[in-house]
């Protein structure tokens, strides 16, 4: 984040121009409430994958209270196919709700894949890569 608060992010605007990426925002009581970003450009270049997560941020003041796991559910089922997302084993917080959503939404059939090679983060660590597939779930 830099001083005016705001996040850099180098391929923002390719969402609204480029084939193969979609945003989304979150909306509750019709006030934003978080964004969700998906492209099919894998972080993790030898899986085959249809979608990846490229972002996926719920405002504070609207976790732990179900909007999360609703967003990422209701975004799986808008895109069947091979999936990877991928995750900072640092951030607790994210470690815990993908543990649980991914789990609960896949019945457990998924592969994690911890410190997972060439998805480094800008601090050096490497990202936990899961992987699993939709393709047959019903909408």
């Amino acid at each position: 984040m830099n001083k005016l608060g705001l996040y850099g992010y180098n391929y923002l605007d390719h969402y609204w121009t480029e084939d193969n990426r979609w945003a989304f925002f979150i909306k509750i009581d019709e006030k934003l409430g978080g964004f969700v970003m998906i492209n099919s450009y894998p972080e993790a270049e030898d899986e085959v994958t249809d979608y990846s997560m490229a972002e996926f941020f719920i405002m504070h003041k609207y976790r732990r209270n179900g909007v999360g796991k609703y967003a990422a559910i209701k975004t799986f089922d808008m895109f069947h196919g091979k999936w990877q997302l991928k995750r900072h084993p640092k951030n607790t917080a994210s470690v815990y709700f993908w543990n649980k959503v991914i789990t609960e939404y896949t019945k457990g059939d998924y592969r994690l894949v911890e410190g997972y090679p060439n998805t480094e983060y800008d601090d050096g660590t490497l990202g936990d890569m899961f992987f699993f597939d939709n393709s047959f779930s019903k909408a």
